[in-house]
């Protein structure tokens, strides 16, 4: 028995070293959660769960009637703004500025009839032939076709003049307004239709056709890149040796070759040791979490699977 014990101690001694310079952890894949911008019914699925799908993809629709009708509105708002500044630069048209000239001689005629009556009647009133009530009125109807006649040369002068450049500055800065608001409503129809914003697998599709999401809640995970990552803890003596961009050799369970992978990333702050981590005589070791990049040619893998990483 004692002969079987020392055989067997170099062993237990190579062991344990192995396993001191192996940082334990998973892969994983960088996980995606495309949200839900308002609470609106899905009425379309196109990717099952599990596919691969690339930058562009159509994830989940959802109902779009009552945007599409913010969109609408919206357009016809720019186009009313936009029909007002061509005007305001065009000025008026020849039949306004001729309506507006037959305006102002209908004025002055008005005028030359109502001095003439009020001339008459002045002097009617010298001898006592009229009233002076009949001489206060024809006075007033003079004073008003007076007025008229100035209003009518003000508005032929707005007409004839062109618009002022404040008035230019406000009707552009309503349309500016107007494509603004459109922008953001077309933003926000677009919002409506999930799209994948990186290659990868569409992992989950948490709502079912035809249900009501809630605004804020994820409707597609989408597991980004094509090869997973080894996501693992590196213990506190081996972060000096690490640097960005290192070779790694990494052994995933199940796999009988080891795979080459580099350093993508490295914490600047320890962890607390995970539970896959701890020994009996390592409780209170601090860990890095670190990211060793598989190449693309294995893609293949899946999420979750243990992996050790060699370190040096």
């Amino acid at each position: 028995m004692r002969y079987l014990i020392c055989l067997l101690l170099p062993f237990l001694a190579a062991c344990s070293d192995s396993s001191d310079h192996l940082a334990l952890g998973t892969l994983e894949r960088d996980r995606i959660a495309h949200t839900a911008t308002v609470s609106e019914v899905v009425v379309e699925l196109p990717v099952a769960p599990g596919s691969q799908v690339t930058k562009g993809t159509l994830l989940v629709k959802l109902d779009s009637t009552l945007q599409q009708a913010e969109v609408d509105k919206a357009s016809a708002e720019v186009a009313r703004a936009d029909a007002n500044l061509e005007k305001l630069r065009h000025g008026a048209r020849e039949e306004e500025v001729a309506a507006a000239r037959a305006n102002v001689s209908g004025a002055r005629a008005s005028l030359v009839e109502s001095r003439s009556n009020y001339t008459r009647i002045l002097n009617l009133n010298k001898r006592n032939l009229v009233s002076q009530a009949e001489l206060d009125r024809a006075r007033a109807v003079r004073d008003a076709s007076q007025a008229k006649l100035q209003s009518a040369q003000e508005a032929l002068l707005i007409l004839t003049n062109g618009s002022r450049e404040e008035d230019l500055r406000a009707a552009e800065a309503a349309l500016n307004s107007a494509k603004a608001t459109l922008e953001i409503q077309t933003k926000r129809l677009a919002d409506l239709s999930i799209i994948a914003t990186r290659d990868g697998i569409l992992d989950n599709l948490p709502w079912n056709l035809g249900e009501r999401v809630t605004a804020g809640s994820p409707l597609a995970i989408v597991l980004a890149g094509k090869a997973p990552h080894a996501r693992v803890y590196v213990p506190e003596p081996y972060r000096v040796k690490l640097k960005v961009g290192d070779p790694l050799v990494i052994h995933v369970d199940g796999i009988d070759q080891p795979i080459t992978g580099h350093l993508s990333w490295i914490a600047t702050e320890p962890a607390f040791t995970p539970y896959y981590a701890l020994n009996q005589a390592e409780r209170a070791r601090l860990m890095y979490l670190a990211e060793v990049k598989l190449p693309d040619s294995e893609a293949a893998l899946p999420n979750g699977v243990p992996a050790q990483v060699e370190l040096p």
